[in-house]
């Protein structure tokens, strides 16, 4: 990233990362993280442009081609002593952002298309009129998944325009020619988040338990519980940890100098219905816990 610092700092990272070899910085991969927040919104930080219009003009050169210079290794910034050219035209730039509301200035561009009535939006109008939509639209009686699934049919034909109209310029919009919309997360994708990676979140809190000797268990209709709480939040992934903390604060105080050996939560435990199932007994050693999973 590059808030807070000036963007040569991005060509420095990269440099960085490539043990200062300028061949292979030169042909690197660059990933520009949530870029939509450099969004020019009109009315606010008209004082004072605070990552919006400049930083993306500052940008230009640079995903265009252009000598960047660098400090060289051990030098400090500050003294602009030594420093190393890097040439940013064979490095692939990625860009990408959440967006939220874009799908509502695609669905309302396609809108005044087939109507063929109305003034076209405003560039000036765009980012707020998309989150105005958005909130209109909350009070739809829509479920969860279709909502994702229109959402991700509009942003199938998202185009050039209606970036711009998020508040992009033109010419930072150019020098991306390749457009790919990423789908919305569904409650099976958001399951296997929960239980398939190295770290997943399931595990951790497992792992957690088993330093009080506890056995932690979810129903695959608990998962899904979870799963689609997350979705009605529109939190999306990083919502998941939210309800698990929340589901197992009770437990988590519970545990500790009590009987308890295995925690159980059920799709009922997740909607609030009952308590967690606490199962007592003697505490587990080491043996008696690789059993239990092996079983």
């Amino acid at each position: 990233g590059y808030v807070g610092e000036d963007i040569e700092s991005v060509i420095a990272k990269l440099l960085q990362d490539a043990n200062y070899s300028v061949d292979r910085a030169q042909t690197g991969i660059v990933f520009l993280d949530e870029v939509d927040k450099i969004g020019a919104v009109p009315g606010i930080h008209q004082l004072r442009d605070v990552g919006g219009e400049g930083v993306q003009q500052g940008m230009l050169k640079m995903l265009e081609g252009t000598i960047v210079n660098v400090p060289e290794r051990n030098s400090p910034r500050k003294l602009r002593g030594e420093t190393v050219q890097v040439d940013t035209t064979n490095i692939l730039f990625v860009a990408s952002g959440a967006y939220n509301g874009l799908d509502r200035l695609v669905s309302r561009r396609k809108n005044e298309k087939y109507l063929g009535f109305g003034a076209p939006a405003s560039e000036s109008e765009g980012r707020r009129a998309a989150s105005l939509a958005d909130l209109a639209n909350q009070s739809a009686a829509v479920s969860a998944e279709e909502d994702n699934k229109e959402k991700d049919a509009f942003l199938r034909q998202v185009e050039a325009r209606d970036l711009i109209d998020f508040g992009m310029i033109p010419e930072f919009v150019g020098r991306f020619p390749v457009l790919v919309p990423f789908h919305s997360l569904n409650q099976e994708l958001l399951v296997r988040i929960l239980t398939e990676p190295k770290n997943a979140m399931v595990l951790q809190f497992q792992i957690l338990f088993r330093m009080d000797k506890v056995e932690l268990t979810f129903t695959q209709d608990a998962l899904k519980a979870i799963a689609g709480q997350a979705m009605e939040r529109k939190t999306g992934a990083r919502g998941l940890r939210a309800i698990m903390e929340k589901l197992l604060l009770e437990p988590m105080f519970e545990i500790p100098g009590s009987d308890i050996v295995s925690v159980h939560i059920t799709e009922d435990v997740v909607g609030g219905k009952e308590s967690p199932v606490y199962i007592r007994g003697k505490p587990l050693d080491e043996g008696e816990q690789m059993e239990m999973r092996a079983k």
